[in-house]
């Protein structure tokens, strides 16, 4: 009987706290990566975008490096392969935003990728491990900058022994802060980026975003956005 009254009331939160939660503005910030990249879970497809609203990932978004002249590996056949062999793996990642750096790790190794099926739920038991170890064992490395305005960006699953900045650095949009990785919950090399109320992703409550000046699929009108799921996007290098 506790259970379901348990069920019920988590049923009731997830279909009233969207309604109470605050409206927020899209914040408008750079790219963290240069190039062609894949959308994946992306809020420009759902909201929230990775399922939960956990961690300030509610408008969260990965990006995977696809370069029009280099395959990216494709899923199936492999059980698990080395990070290296996707095109992502130590490519730079960039500072979303002008800020002070209040996070930087690094220390947590980049696992092979899970490249098939059977992989993938082990990826998924992997997932109930981390979340005993708490937040930072899922974003694994990353980076996270307070703006001038009070908000925080985090750049997550960066490569190990990567990262360039410390905490209380001063950055701009565009500081080489560290290369894409595969460290804490993460399948494949990739990029994730999200904006929050607040450092702590324990409590942190993700704020929607946009990418500046950014190219979709093979439109070469540049807009303020987000690539949708298995959207490319282009963008380009500050000038």
């Amino acid at each position: 009987m506790s259970a379901l009254a348990v069920f019920v009331f988590s049923v009731i939160l997830t279909i009233l706290v969207p309604r109470i939660l605050p409206k927020h503005a899209v914040r408008v910030v750079k790219s963290p990566v240069e190039g062609r990249w894949l959308g994946m879970n992306s809020p420009a497809t759902k909201v929230p975008s990775h399922g939960v609203r956990a961690y300030g990932q509610t408008y969260a978004i990965d990006l995977v490096f696809e370069p029009a002249d280099s395959a990216r590996p494709t899923f199936g056949g492999t059980l698990m392969r080395p990070a290296g062999s996707y095109p992502a793996f130590g490519q730079p990642v960039r500072a979303m935003v002008n800020g002070v750096v209040v996070k930087a790790s690094d220390s947590k190794r980049d696992h092979r990728a899970r490249s098939s099926l059977l992989s993938i739920a082990y990826l998924m038991i992997e997932g109930v491990v981390r979340e005993i170890g708490g937040p930072g064992f899922i974003v694994g490395n990353h980076v996270t900058i307070r703006t001038d305005e009070g908000s925080f960006a985090t750049l997550a699953h960066l490569q190990r022994d990567s990262v360039t900045v410390k905490r209380g650095d001063q950055v701009r949009e565009g500081t080489h802060i560290g290369n894409c990785g595969n460290s804490g919950n993460s399948s494949e090399p990739h990029v994730h980026a999200q904006l929050a109320d607040r450092p702590n992703l324990w409590t942190a409550i993700g704020l929607p975003v946009a990418f500046a000046s950014i190219e979709l699929d093979d439109d070469p009108t540049a807009v303020d956005g987000l690539p949708a799921n298995n959207q490319h996007m282009i963008a380009h290098a500050l000038t």
